[in-house]
């Protein structure tokens, strides 16, 4: 398992046997079911969990028992709740792996130590995070000033192996619209 997150970190940077030994020895490796919860709303985010396979979603559900999809995560990309894993504070969200799934998971601290004796990992981390919010402003501009095609659209564009794994009415509870709505926008444009 880790041998394929070894190839993905390589791609990102210039990194020694050493330096990928030092990842492998701080990390965990862990199998999950379809369904099982990577972690449960009110538990305090313990990893940074990098895909290796399989799909998750990270979701909260509201008052009225609706749920609200955050974001996808599939292979060769990270999940983690950010606020809970770095003030260690209870989740607001639950992640649940919509497939069977393999991943890699790092503690804060095992994570720190690469962050400080690894500097290619520092600079990779870095860049994940800039991107990682960068994308989180992207939504919210989507979400604020989109129509319903156009977020589809971007929907399609930014996870095209996303959208053919994931049930109908999840990819609608992420863009913030009814499932009606998006298969009406779906209908539409499988007729052009």
């Amino acid at each position: 398992m880790f041998e394929h997150f070894e190839t993905y970190i390589s791609t990102k940077g210039s990194f020694t046997k050493e330096e990928l030994q030092l990842m492998r020895s701080l990390s965990v490796e862990k199998k999950l079911r379809k369904r099982q919860l990577l972690l449960h709303e009110g538990e305090v985010c313990k990893y940074k969990t990098f895909v290796v396979k399989g799909l998750f979603r990270a979701y909260c559900v509201n008052a009225d028992g609706v749920q609200h999809v955050m974001r996808f995560a599939a292979e060769n990309h990270w999940i983690v709740d950010p606020e809970s894993y770095n003030k260690q504070i209870p989740s607001r969200y639950n992640i649940e792996a919509l497939e069977d799934a393999e991943v890699i998971q790092w503690t804060p601290e095992h994570f720190e130590e690469l962050f400080t004796t690894v500097p290619a990992f520092r600079s990779f981390s870095k860049k994940l995070i800039s991107r990682a919010m960068e994308a989180s402003q992207n939504r919210v501009l989507m979400h604020i000033s989109y129509t319903a095609e156009e977020k589809y659209n971007e929907f399609i564009n930014s996870f095209p192996n996303v959208f053919g794994r994931v049930p109908l009415h999840m990819v609608a509870s992420y863009l913030g619209v009814s499932r009606e709505t998006l298969s009406r926008v779906r209908h539409a444009q499988l007729k052009r």
